[in-house]
């Protein structure tokens, strides 16, 4: 029978050779096995101050270039969109980049009549039925709903948007500064956009500033929503896509895949850099000289990275 004594000694039974072990081991690693691990951590502890120092380095080069560019940017782009009127639509993705691109735009000589900052709930799939509601109820005499399309929300509101914001064809009706302020307020109210600037007029040119593609359940319908919102657009004028890389469904991605879009809508895959903010106004002025539209950038599908310099 096991008695208290029994478990008393098994205890000391195994404290003691928890002992030895311990002191066996100390003596180990106090020699040859000691001396290898303090090489290891010194070899490491090296080869990570050189990683880190070339990581400061690389820093400091991307730095100076974006840098250069800035400088340069005067020059590059000295004229190019003199006299031009310019609209930016910002997508949620592209907020973060949105006013290196207008500084360039700027830069470039253009007029930039605003700024719309669309919001999720306006690409939400839940919100499609409901967007045409609000596209009926925002319509006003100067800027009918009459023919405008009628089975999507996204796209019926983004017309609407498209009419009320940038030029008409030739010949057709003005539109009134008080029939547009009530079209953006009617979306701005419902939470569907909003206006970060006065809208100054209407504008030839808009650029879409765009960023990474969806990644939610919804996010194929989101992606297919923001390629309705751009066909809209350039349906009504000269239209570029500012975005950050080109991989998945993002808007760059989708326009360069489409075989339609992507013959009127230039496109560019690094407007989060200042390099991709200049090629961007680039990019405007070129469609506007020579009615020709480009894939400009770093990733998939881009052509160069940035459009002929006129002569």
């Amino acid at each position: 029978m096991i008695n208290f004594r029994y478990h008393v000694v098994s205890l000391t039974a195994v404290f003691l050779a928890l002992a030895i072990g311990l002191v066996v081991g100390t003596a180990a690693l106090n020699g040859p096995v000691a001396d290898s691990l303090k090489e290891r951590v010194s070899g490491l502890s090296k080869s990570n101050e050189q990683l880190r120092e070339s990581v400061n380095s690389l820093e400091t080069e991307v730095k100076r270039e974006e840098d250069f560019v800035t400088e340069a940017a005067p020059h590059m782009l000295k004229g190019t969109l003199a006299g031009r009127r310019v609209l930016l639509f910002v997508l949620p993705s592209g907020e973060e980049h949105a006013e290196g691109v207008t500084e360039m735009a700027r830069l470039a000589g253009a007029s930039i009549t605003g700024q719309v900052n669309i919001q999720e709930k306006f690409i939400h799939p839940d919100n499609n039925f409901v967007l045409l509601g609000v596209a009926a109820k925002a319509a006003r005499p100067t800027i009918p709903d009459v023919g405008l399309p009628g089975s999507d929300g996204v796209e019926k509101s983004s017309a609407l948007l498209a009419s009320a914001l940038l030029d008409r064809p030739e010949g057709g009706s003005l539109v009134t500064d008080a029939d547009r302020r009530a079209v953006l307020d009617d979306y701005s109210e419902a939470g569907y956009l909003t206006v970060k600037d006065k809208i100054s007029g209407p504008a030839e040119a808009v650029v879409i500033v765009s960023g990474q593609s969806y990644v939610d359940r919804e996010a194929a319908k989101k992606d297919a929503s923001v390629v309705r919102l751009a066909d809209q657009l350039d349906k009504a004028a000269v239209a570029v896509v500012a975005g950050s890389g080109s991989s998945g469904g993002n808007l760059v991605a989708e326009v360069r895949r489409d075989p339609a879009l992507s013959k009127s809508i230039s496109t560019v895959d690094n407007a989060n850099t200042v390099a991709g903010q200049v090629v961007t106004a680039l990019s405007l002025g070129r469609q506007f000289a020579d009615k020709q539209a480009g894939a400009f950038g770093v990733g998939a599908g881009a052509e160069s990275l940035l459009p002929e310099l006129p002569e």
